[in-house]
């Protein structure tokens, strides 16, 4: 089974390096590595052409934001499977994508599992607010996405594109209309992601939790999404309470 991993990035040239380093490194090589920038100027550009020969495709050009450069790597994916791993994400270790793919010996239509979060010094800081869940389905989202992006492998054939009409939240949208159609989804039951904190999702946490309403609103309806946001909320500030950090 081939793993296209797609790296996101615009003038990050220093987190770059390291989430191209985290994809070469790994003991299963069978990896189609996809990059797309958004016309970086910060010498993005130059750390892409540094490992040239060992990623299978790269561009360098103006994007309408995050989630159309993430189709313009979805129109070049290959692979069998897909994980968007972003600049300054990386795989929790060298043999993530190996322990991935043996999780399972039967065809799986979506591969997950655990994501930690760390700091701009590759710290962790702790675990994700949501675990993700034993068993996962489109239902499993009415509670928030229990699943980061980065944590959810999905087969390329259950794919479609990212919906732009969402600028903060299409990832959500897009898990959703995955897991609708899957039919076998296996919980690796590790980590396989650490998260650099600060992603844009949070940047522009009141535009993004808008999205979410309306994703939630359109998949489990009106009252369903009233009530789960009112019980989430308290959980929510218990949390932060107690962590100090979301």
């Amino acid at each position: 089974m081939k793993l296209t991993v797609i790296t996101i990035v615009f003038n990050d040239r220093i987190n770059l390096e390291k989430t191209i380093n985290s994809v070469l490194s790994q003991t299963n090589q069978n990896i189609e590595y996809i990059i797309i920038d958004g016309a970086s100027t910060d010498g993005t550009v130059d750390v892409i052409k540094k490992y040239n020969n060992k990623i299978s495709f790269w561009q360098s050009e103006p994007d309408k934001g995050l989630y159309d450069a993430m189709n313009k790597g979805l129109e070049k994916a290959t692979g069998d499977y897909l994980c968007f791993l972003n600049s300054g994400d990386l795989f929790y270790d060298d043999t993530t994508v190996e322990k991935i793919f043996n999780s399972s010996d039967k065809k799986v239509d979506v591969f997950y599992g655990e994501t930690v979060i760390i700091d701009n010094s590759g710290k962790i800081k702790g675990s994700r607010r949501l675990a993700a869940p034993d068993e996962l389905n489109w239902k499993s989202f009415k509670n928030g996405m229990l699943v980061s992006h980065q944590a959810f492998i999905p087969s390329k054939e259950l794919t479609s594109k990212y919906d732009l009409k969402y600028k903060y939240s299409s990832d959500f949208d897009w898990c959703i209309r995955i897991l609708k159609k899957a039919e076998s989804i296996c919980n690796v039951n590790q980590n396989i992601i650490r998260y650099l904190d600060g992603g844009l999702t949070k940047k522009r946490l009141i535009k993004s939790l808008r999205e979410r309403f309306r994703i939630m609103v359109k998949n489990y309806g009106f009252f369903t999404t009233i009530w789960i946001h009112i019980r989430n909320g308290v959980k929510f500030s218990f949390f932060v309470l107690k962590k100090r950090w979301f």
